[in-house]
C-alpha cells in the first residue's frame, strides 16, 4: 500500500501519425484528487526531476509528472522526426482527458514550459495557472546551439561515477547542488545495461529533429503566448542563456502579463528541488484557491 508520499508508476497510450506509443507518467497523492499539477521536464530530462516538487505538493494536490516520448520509461518514437511540439502536445491533451479533470495547474520546465504555453493557449484550454520555469515565447539561438553540442550523442558509461561527471559538466547552469542531489539526477538520467554498463534514459534520435529544425535566429512564440489567458509565472534563473531578462520584462506587459521570479546564481534552469524554489511554486498554484 502506497503512501501520498509516494508515486504510483502509471501509463497512457498515445497516437502519432506513426503509430501509437505509451507515455508513463508517475501519480502522487490521492488518486481521486481533483485538484491536479502536471509537472512536464526539459527536452533530454525526465519525470524524476520533480521528485522533490511533487513530494512536497502530493498533501495538497494530485501531482502528475509524465515522461514526454522518448524520455525515462515511454515508449520510443518509430519516426524519430516525431520528436516535436505538436506531437507532444498531443499527447498532453491525451494525458489531461485520462486524468478526467476538467482543469489542471502546470509546471513546466524548459521544454515542457513550451508545450504549457501551447497547451494554455487553446481555446477551451484545460490550464488554469501556469508555471514557465526558464521558458518563455523566445528562445535564444545561443541556448540552442549549446544544446546542440550534447543532445543526440550516445555515449555509454562504465560506472554511475562517469554518468555524473557528465551530469554535472553539461547541468553546471543549474547552480549548487550538493552530492547526494547531483547523484539523484545522475541516477535518473542513465539506465543500466545487461552488461552493466549505463545508457542514457533518452533516446539519442530526438537530436535529428532538433538539428534539423535549427532556426537561423532565435525562436519566438509570442502569438502562443498572447493568447494564454490563465494566470501566469515566469521563474528565470538570473543567468540564463535561453530565457532572456528582456524577454521576461515583455512578458510582463503582454498576453497573460507574467508575474515574475528570478533566482540568483542559477542559469538554465531552475532544478525546483531547494526548499525556496518549492515554495515559490507553491504560493503560486494555491494563490486563487
Amino acid at each position: 500500500m502506497t503512501t501520498d508520499t509516494e508515486f504510483r508508476k502509471r501509463s497512457v497510450q498515445c497516437l502519432s501519425p506513426s503509430g501509437l506509443h505509451r507515455m508513463a507518467y508517475l501519480e502522487w497523492g490521492d488518486p481521486r484528487n481533483p485538484d491536479v499539477v502536471v509537472c512536464v521536464h526539459g527536452l533530454t530530462r525526465s519525470a524524476r526531476d520533480f521528485d522533490a516538487l511533487a513530494r512536497s505538493l502530493c498533501t495538497q494536490f494530485r501531482v502528475v509528472c509524465p515522461d514526454v516520448a522518448g524520455r525515462g520509461d515511454s515508449d520510443w518514437l518509430a519516426e524519430p522526426m516525431h520528436y516535436v511540439l505538436p506531437q507532444y502536445l498531443a499527447d498532453m491533451v491525451t494525458l489531461v482527458a485520462r486524468l478526467d479533470v476538467a482543469q489542471v495547474r502546470w509546471v513546466g520546465t524548459s521544454m515542457g514550459g513550451l508545450i504549457g504555453m501551447l497547451l494554455a493557449g487553446q481555446k477551451a484550454s484545460p490550464v488554469g495557472r501556469l508555471v514557465l520555469n526558464d521558458a518563455g515565447p523566445v528562445v535564444t539561438r545561443a541556448s540552442l546551439e549549446r544544446i546542440a553540442t550534447y543532445i543526440g550523442v550516445a555515449p555509454t558509461f562504465g560506472s554511475i561515477e562517469e554518468v555524473e561527471t557528465l551530469v554535472r559538466a553539461i547541468s553546471q547552469p543549474f547552480g549548487v547542488h550538493t552530492d547526494a542531489e547531483w547523484r539523484a539526477m545522475a541516477e535518473n538520467y542513465a539506465r543500466k545495461d545487461a552488461d552493466g554498463g549505463y545508457r542514457l534514459h533518452y533516446d539519442p534520435r530526438l537530436g535529428e529533429p532538433f538539428r534539423a529544425h535549427m532556426p537561423e535566429k532565435d525562436l519566438e512564440f509570442w502569438a502562443v503566448y498572447d493568447a494564454i489567458r490563465c494566470p501566469t509565472l515566469v521563474i528565470r534563473g538570473a543567468e540564463s542563456d535561453l530565457l532572456t531578462r528582456a524577454t521576461c520584462e515583455q512578458m510582463a506587459t503582454r498576453g497573460p502579463k507574467a508575474g515574475r521570479v528570478e533566482i540568483p546564481g542559477v542559469g538554465h534552469a531552475p532544478t525546483l528541488m531547494h526548499d525556496d524554489q518549492i515554495e515559490i511554486v507553491r504560493q503560486f498554484l494555491i494563490a486563487g484557491d
